[in-house]
């Protein structure tokens, strides 16, 4: 057994990578290769938790243009060339070496969850900018809490000049959570699915990625396809539908990937004339025929028959994609695995998602990374039921709101972001999330949750016959003005796939699922004071203006979390410019 030399820095280990993996042997001649980052102390800066991987950066920086050269030598085998996959494996050994070791640290971290919280919070009060900050020396939970009161932070709080106004975030923080998310990530991907990134396997479909730190030696070197920096979906869509090979399809989010498959099914011809007139040989001809007869057999199915290896599809998870993630996965990615390395609340990393073979969407809390707090709701009402506590203290079962503490303004947030306690992972708890508090729909008082709503329109939508939720966005009557001479109402818009028209009957069955939802609603239904629901059909394209609006704000985060209830009038324009019927 061959082991690292004792002489090296505790932060550092060597890569050790046996010929008989890659050359085919069955001995083991141990090949010593790069340093590679082991673990560094939370405080230091981005850029210093990467430079221990500078001399594999170079490494690779190295091995890429001779690989690319290598490939272009005419050659019958279809192997891939001994030097790419050394590249790769080099990549690999270094990013697994740097997981095992964030591994290490996160179980050894919520062992001790509480005294890892104070540390955080230490971190955080010494970060913090202000030179009279009165907390400086002082990590006692309770004078912290005195001193620094709750803050209410809407998600989605849009000032007329269309600026979302999000909680504070501290960069370099939650930039650890997101490194960690990542390796854990990408290993816990490879545990569980061997064959998934192997070299030329994965392609990205969308400009921006679902890993929250993206680290860009290994991306090509792990043979990601697409060139670097690329911001043009059509070119990376088309690089992907070039390689049939696939294994992995990343997508910055599932509405982002769900707008490539119907941008797909709308330009499919385009695509195709595109893919014969990119290469004067015969296989991307034979490609756009294959792809012309995987279109025509509809959208169910759609990525296994034009990536046959496919097994799974990588979403970054954040407020808003439940109904995305439905859709493709009853649709046009039927039959594949969907991953999530995180969940992201506030443009950053919050959970760690680190169980790819469970169910989609449980995230362990850490406790190393930027202060959190979990604070108890009342159970029913989702009201403040408590002081908020740390993560050891949590209890399965019960719901709890998300409290972020910044260091910059040592601002303790409220995130809206609810979450239930599903298990424990040592002292920490794994959760699943709920609703965003922010999303309520409120004419009389009622208070229709997010979660509630959405529930209420998947079993009105499953009535519909043939149609799927594709997006939905809700608006209160008096932000259009729509309720003169009328009870004060609910305007609904949502996209679907599948139904082009909708009946009266139809659109009736909403209200009379709200009803059945919430108690609440069908007690001021029955009195005459809330109107029924009013129902709109819009093309897909309507949320896409949407979200580009959105995107486009100054301060609007990534990734960008779709509002359900649109609280200014212009907003609700978007959509109620398209509406189909």
């Amino acid at each position: 057994m061959f082991s690292p030399p004792h002489h090296l820095p505790d932060r550092f280990h060597l890569v050790f990578l046996c010929a008989g993996e890659w050359g085919g042997g069955n001995g083991f001649s141990p090949l010593p290769l790069v340093p590679v980052l082991g673990g560094l102390p939370p405080a230091r800066s981005c850029l210093e938790m990467l430079l221990p991987l500078l001399p594999c950066l170079v490494l690779c920086l190295l091995l890429l243009p001779l690989a690319v050269l290598w490939r272009r030598r005419p050659s019958q085998d279809a192997r891939l060339s001994w030097l790419v996959h050394l590249q790769h494996r080099v990549a690999w050994g270094a990013l697994c070496w740097a997981a095992a070791w964030q591994r290490k640290s996160l179980v050894r971290s919520t062992l001790h969850a509480g005294q890892s919280q104070q540390r955080a919070l230490r971190r955080c009060l010494q970060g913090a900018q202000s030179p009279r900050c009165p907390l400086r020396g002082s990590t006692d939970i309770g004078v912290f809490r005195n001193h620094l009161p709750l803050t209410k932070a809407s998600q989605l709080q849009e000032e007329e000049s269309g600026v979302q106004l999000l909680p504070p975030t501290s960069n370099q923080y939650r930039g650890e959570v997101s490194l960690q998310a990542t390796l854990l990530g990408l290993a816990a991907l490879k545990k569980t699915c061997p064959e998934v990134l192997a070299p030329e396997g994965t392609a990205r479909v969308t400009p921006s990625s679902p890993w929250p730190y993206p680290l860009p030696w290994p991306w090509h070197a792990l043979g990601q396809l697409g060139p670097a920096g690329a911001k043009d979906p059509r070119a990376l869509l088309l690089e992907a539908l070039r390689s049939p090979g696939l294994r992995v399809l990343e997508a910055g989010t599932a509405v982002e990937l769900l707008d490539v498959f119907l941008g797909l099914e709308a330009d499919g011809e385009e695509l195709a004339e595109a893919l014969a007139a990119g290469n004067p040989g015969a296989s991307l001809p034979r490609r756009a025929a294959e792809l012309r007869e995987a279109l025509e057999q509809g959208p169910r199915g759609l990525a296994l028959r034009l990536w046959p290896k496919l097994q799974v599809v990588v979403t970054l998870d954040a407020g808003g994609q439940a109904e995305a993630v439905a859709a493709l996965g009853a649709l046009w990615c039927q039959g594949l695995a969907f991953f999530s390395p995180a969940y992201a609340a506030s443009g950053g990393a919050v959970g760690l998602s680190l169980w790819p073979e469970q169910p989609h969407g449980l995230y362990l809390l850490p406790p190393g990374g930027p202060f959190i707090e979990l604070l108890p709701l009342k159970e029913g009402t989702r009201e403040e039921a408590a002081p908020t506590i740390l993560l050891a203290e949590a209890q399965k079962g019960k719901e709890y709101e998300l409290v972020l503490t910044d260091h910059t303004s040592l601002t303790r947030c409220r995130l809206g972001d609810v979450v239930q306690v599903v298990g424990a992972y040592n002292q920490c708890p794994v959760v699943r999330f709920i609703c965003r508090l922010g999303q309520t729909l409120s004419v009389r008082g009622e208070d229709t949750g997010e979660d509630v709503f959405s529930e209420a329109l998947g079993r009105a939508v499953g009535q519909w016959p043939g149609a799927r939720l594709l997006d939905h966005g809700c608006v209160e009557s008096s932000i259009l003005d729509s309720s003169e001479g009328s009870a004060p109402h609910y305007e609904v818009f949502v996209a679907l796939k599948g139904l082009r028209n909708l009946s009266e009957e139809n659109r009736d069955k909403l209200d009379h699922c709200l009803q059945e939802a919430s108690a609440r609603y069908k007690s001021l239904r029955f009195r005459g004071s809330v109107g029924p629901a009013r129902v709109h059909l819009v093309g897909w394209g309507a949320f896409r203006e949407l979200r580009a609006a959105l995107a486009a704000c100054p301060s609007a985060p990534f990734p960008p979390e779709m509002p359900r209830v649109l609280k200014h009038r212009y907003l609700a324009q978007y959509l109620q410019r398209r509406v189909l019927s």
